[in-house]
């Protein structure tokens, strides 16, 4: 329902934040609520988890914490309070590099995760996190073409991978400048060839 919500943090609480947006303040439950200073603007990505007996916001300063939020809640035995856990406890790059390692042994050290629910992690996760991948957005986006820029953006947010688009970006950038939605439909038919 919610992509996210800027205003003032008014409430700095060891589970929860409550922010302000025009006079309504909303509870966010997030990994590290002392990361946010009170009295203190912020855009704060959120989702809405709706429960039998609940409905809660949870809220993340970046949108890649957001998707790796959503991500670990994908996976059976996480719920969302053993998620918030997980990425309170790590920072998401050390984290989805343990998942991509497999590194079993490394997740069962978070609260409620066994050997169980870390095989289950890595099993649903290992190699649908791009973490090598991470960096290397920023530089296939260093150029000066906007609507080639959006158009990358567009195919990551399909779910192609940067190294898919790095290796059709050279023939995409040697059309005549174009519309977004051209540079998309380009790329599309060059991706399908692969």
């Amino acid at each position: 329902m919610f992509e996210y919500l800027q205003g003032k943090v008014t409430i700095v609480n060891p589970a929860y934040i409550v922010l302000d947006v025009v006079g309504v303040g909303y509870k966010l439950y997030t990994p590290n609520p002392y990361q946010f200073i009170e009295n203190k603007e912020y855009c704060i990505f959120v989702e809405q988890v709706v429960r039998e007996n609940a409905i809660t916001l949870y809220g993340f300063a970046t949108n890649e914490d957001k998707q790796l939020f959503l991500k670990l809640i994908s996976v059976s035995g996480i719920g969302p309070k053993s998620a918030l856990a997980i990425m309170a406890a790590e920072n998401s790059q050390s984290l989805m590099a343990a998942i991509e390692q497999g590194e079993i042994k490394y997740l069962t050290k978070f609260p409620g995760v066994g050997k169980k629910v870390a095989s289950q992690i890595i099993l649903d996760l290992k190699g649908k996190l791009d973490v090598s991948d991470q960096p290397q957005l920023e530089l296939i986006l260093d150029q000066d073409n906007p609507a080639l820029k959006d158009a990358i953006l567009a195919l990551s947010a399909l779910g192609y991978s940067n190294k898919e688009v790095e290796k059709i970006k050279p023939k995409l950038e040697k059309l005549p400048n174009q519309s977004a939605d051209h540079y998309i439909k380009e790329a599309l038919k060059l991706l399908l060839k692969q």
